[in-house]
């Protein structure tokens, strides 16, 4: 498993669930061609970019190249790393028949391949930083945000302190959080609110 500190930008869940048993770090699915009308991801993932940086890495199908093209079309190319799996011929466990192009997706290619493809594009683990106190779910209960009468208002109040989209997942929002804030800098948010 690697380590990456740039999020990685990929289609769809079974993408996601692939990843995630190769890489340690956040992995953002565009839906498919749901990101073309999905302005709040959209802007989540110009803003990573400006933060961070992003990898993205979708199928060697066209619908691939066009969800990779349009995501180059929001984010300066400076902010975009491009990783590419080879083209490989066959049908993903999950499905019945082979694609309309007859290749595997990101979910169907083995892991070595996709270790190779990040490689290739000079993507390595990131330098081991120094250990931070992360943001948790059981932040999230303790604070009001999870689990509790009126979380959810809260949850949308510091969601838009932090112009960040409102339909996030907990388990999504603590990741995003700790790409983008300290676990104090979320402490004195949690403050504001409240207020």
């Amino acid at each position: 498993m690697i380590k990456l500190d740039r999020p990685v930008i990929v289609e769809g869940k079974y993408d996601v669930i692939k990843l995630s048993n190769i890489i340690d770090g956040l992995i953002i699915k565009t839906d498919g061609f749901g990101i073309f009308k999905d302005s709040e991801k959209q802007k989540l993932i110009r803003r990573l970019a400006n933060e961070k940086g992003i990898i993205v890495l979708t199928d060697s199908d066209s619908a691939g190249f066009v969800i990779r093209n349009f995501i180059s079309s929001c984010v300066p190319k400076d902010k975009i790393i491009n990783v590419y799996i080879p083209d490989l011929f066959g049908k993903e466990k999950r499905k019945t028949e082979r694609s309309k192009e007859g290749k595997l997706g990101v979910e169907g290619v083995p892991e070595p391949v996709i270790l190779d493809a990040f490689q290739k594009a000079g993507v390595t683990a990131s330098p081991t930083e120094e250990k931070r106190r992360l943001i948790t779910n059981v932040d999230l209960y303790e604070y009001g945000l999870s689990g509790r009468e009126n979380s959810s208002q809260k949850r949308k109040k510091l969601l838009s302190a932090l112009a960040l989209p409102e339909r996030m997942s907990t388990s999504s929002l603590v990741k995003i959080l700790n790409s983008f804030v300290t676990y104090e800098e979320f402490m004195k948010k949690v403050k504001e609110i409240e207020r």
